[in-house]
């Protein structure tokens, strides 16, 4: 999977996404192929996969993150289970958010796993068997939807209301990862984020398939006082640009942008731009808390920058309080019929 998305993908098609048109059919084909195949095995416990219709950031992290608050809320033991994008570990791992660092199990999973036992795995079944094995009764992807290799019984798919699907083509040719009606015939819910009608083809189309559809908005729960700071911003994340709405929304003057790729960590010599450049013009560094934890835990350059940033953090917010609940519940339901039809079908066999 491309885990980069250049800046044509988000932009009206041109003649970038015509001429790599072949080459989208044909990644097309196999995609969608894959998914109506699949027959994945079933875990122990229910399974709620939160994903997108795209490459990029549309906020799955902070969905997951959300839901797995509101399971813990109610009596759940939730456990997220990732691949660990960005790291260097290959084998199935809980995440330690005290000792690994991002360069062994990636940024996003010592997010998750200040929230909840986490399991990074490049096989999702071996990461969703040893959740399990750790007493989980309710697993969350963090990503997966299109090529998980297990039963889910919840697919929420989040959707950014300012980007949407980009140009509409898939990848090369544009950031959607599978055929759209593929997608859809496998998505349980939709999230739509933030402000914007980007998104509403997708829910126009959803709705008239009688899909669940959510809303929801990115509010800062930590670092928002900003009002009247003069800052030097900086984010590798797959949107950067959002970030920088935050942080301007938070009062906070933005005098110098640095725009990261998504889950890139920082060489030496670009730390030291940025705190140069931060002292010469007496500004605040601001950044992402995903960012943060890529500098944590490392000596040097990495070391001096996390004790100069001042981390501004999110929370997914539902507009409906009660949607996350009712979106657990679902998928208890259609796990526990499933369980109820696996032990009919032994019975009579």
């Amino acid at each position: 999977m491309v885990s980069e998305a250049p800046p044509f993908w988000w932009e009206k098609a041109d003649w970038r996404a015509r001429v790599l048109f072949p080459f989208a059919a044909i990644y097309g084909y196999v995609a969608g192929r894959r998914m109506l195949r699949a027959q994945p095995p079933a875990v122990g416990v229910p399974v709620i996969c939160i994903g997108n219709f795209t490459v990029g950031g549309a906020g799955k992290t902070p969905t997951a993150i959300a839901m797995a608050r509101v399971a813990i809320a109610n009596g759940f033991k939730p456990g997220f289970l990732s691949r660990g994008y960005g790291g260097s570990i290959d084998v199935t791992t809980v995440v330690d958010p005290h000792h690994h660092r991002a360069t062994a199990v990636g940024d996003e999973p010592l997010l998750l796993a200040r929230e909840a036992t986490t399991v990074i795995a490049r096989r999702r079944i071996d990461g969703a068997r040893r959740l399990v094995a750790e007493g989980v009764d309710l697993i969350i992807m963090d990503d997966g939807f299109q090529s998980a290799r297990l039963t889910i019984d919840y697919a929420l798919l989040v959707i950014d209301a300012g980007r949407g699907l980009g140009n509409g083509h898939i990848v090369p040719a544009g950031p959607v990862r599978a055929p759209l009606g593929q997608q859809l015939a496998r998505t349980d819910g939709i999230l739509k984020v933030g402000d914007g009608n980007a998104a509403d083809r997708v829910v126009r189309t959803a709705a008239r398939a009688a899909k669940p559809f959510f809303e929801a908005k990115v509010e800062v729960s930590r670092g928002g006082n900003l009002v009247g700071k003069r800052v030097l911003a900086f984010a590798g994340i797959a949107d950067p640009s959002k970030f920088f709405r935050t942080v301007e929304a938070s009062g906070a003057e933005i005098v110098q942008k640095r725009a990261f790729g998504d889950h890139e960590h920082l060489r030496d010599d670009e730390i030291s731009e940025l705190l140069t450049e931060a002292r010469q013009d007496g500004l605040l560094i601001v950044t992402t808390a995903k960012d943060f934890v890529r500098l944590s835990g490392h000596h040097g350059k990495s070391a001096e920058l996390a004790a100069a940033c001042h981390v501004v953090e999110i929370d997914m917010v539902f507009d409906d309080p009660e949607a996350p609940m009712r979106i657990i519940e679902t998928a208890v339901s259609r796990f526990r019929q499933r369980r109820l039809q696996a032990s009919s079908t032994k019975r009579f066999d």
